[in-house]
């Protein structure tokens, strides 16, 4: 069989080098055709060294450049994404641009009919309808990569949709489960970043230490699986073995197990619908002494009310939701506002925007623009 030509975008991120991992892992069955970066130029010099790959882009060069290898093309500012993706003809893109940056690149290879697997949740909470519109109509694949959804589309491979009576996300709980509301108050960056079951980027490490992660989650699962949010629900699994489950109207459950791996769900999306082989595991059930489940904390993890909301209302409430939870982070991370700050925000930014279409994506855009000028004006 053919190799599969591959453009990573975002491939100096967490998800990115995990996929060229796995590219190496599998020989020729990949060829690594286009790499897009934000500013780190010298990984992004690195794996194109490594993968020879033919075109290159920074989204945000610093003062000084390393010299690329020669045989690869360097473009730079994400206007010119479309043009990296019309060159290289990839029989499958993989979005892990961090944050609303990577909307426009998604809508662009859904109406080229060019299949996305698609880890930049964002598109997805920011522009779902639209976005699962445009790969049904081009009859094209939108595979997510990430543990809850990636199991929860291997589940529900073995049903029909309208035999689903509800799906069930994971969440690890983060750093700070158990803590009272008060006591998140006080809580640094530093703690915040420290994730007891995973490694990720900044941003989605703040995410899941607030929930607003499972909560960005939910919206994903309503737009991709077409199940309203109130069959929607949450569920704190610390051991982050049993990644999501369904619950069929026949009472019959299905979970998807596994380590807490992010490749898993990187293999899963490149050989869709095939399966990648994986090196070996040491992985063992009889390893883990138990498997527990709770209720979350909705006091004191806010973000979960405030993406249901979101999600119930629809139409422009979700970019509210992530664009006033990015400049938050961002904000924390910089010390200008509290931990629990990060939820006040978001409920003024919901509490102030008037509701547009989700239909349209120029209100989508303009109230992703809005409302991170008027967040930041807020944090300033």
């Amino acid at each position: 069989m053919p190799s599969r030509r591959l453009a990573i975008l975002g491939s100096t991120g967490s998800v990115g080098t995990q996929t060229l991992e796995v590219c190496a892992e599998q020989g020729a069955q990949f060829d690594v055709v286009g790499l897009a970066a934000g500013s780190n130029a010298e990984l992004l010099c690195q794996q194109a060294a490594q993968f020879s790959v033919p075109s290159l882009l920074l989204a945000s060069p610093p003062a000084e450049i390393p010299t690329f290898p020669t045989e690869s093309r360097l473009d730079f500012g994400l206007d010119a994404l479309p043009s990296l993706i019309d060159r290289t003809e990839p029989d499958l893109v993989v979005n892990a641009i961090v944050g609303a940056a990577g909307l426009e690149i998604s809508r662009y290879c859904l109406e080229q009919g060019i299949p996305l697997a698609i880890a930049n949740k964002e598109s997805i909470v920011i522009a779902g309808s639209l976005l699962v519109s445009l790969a049904r109509k081009n009859d094209t694949a939108l595979i997510p990569i990430d543990s809850e959804h990636c199991a929860l589309h291997q589940c529900l491979r073995s049903g029909r949709q309208q035999d689903v009576r509800r799906l069930l996300l994971t969440a690890s709980g983060g750093p700070f489960r158990g803590f009272s509301h008060e006591d998140l108050h006080a809580v640094t960056p530093e703690q915040a970043l420290r994730h007891p079951n995973w490694e990720m980027g900044a941003r989605i490490t703040i995410d899941s230490a607030t929930m607003m992660n499972k909560g960005l989650e939910i919206i994903e699962a309503h737009h991709l699986f077409s199940i309203p949010p109130e069959r929607i629900e949450v569920v704190v699994h610390p051991q982050s073995i049993v990644h999501s489950m369904v619950e069929f109207h026949d009472g019959s459950w299905l979970a998807q197990l596994g380590p807490p791996d992010m490749r898993i769900a990187i293999r899963y999306a490149l050989g869709y619908p095939e399966r990648l082989a994986a090196p070996h595991s040491d992985f063992s059930l009889s390893q883990i002494a138990q498997l527990t489940f709770e209720e979350p904390d909705h006091h004191s993890f806010p973000s979960l009310e405030l993406a249901y909301r979101a999600c119930r209302r629809g139409g422009t409430l979700p970019a509210v939701l992530n664009a006033a939870d990015e400049i938050a982070v961002d904000g924390f991370l910089a010390e200008k506002i509290a931990f629990n700050g990060i939820f006040e925000v978001v409920e003024r930014a919901l509490n102030e925007h008037e509701v547009g279409s989700a239909d349209d994506w120029n209100q989508l855009l303009t109230a992703d623009r809005q409302t991170r000028e008027r967040v930041t004006s807020w944090i300033s």
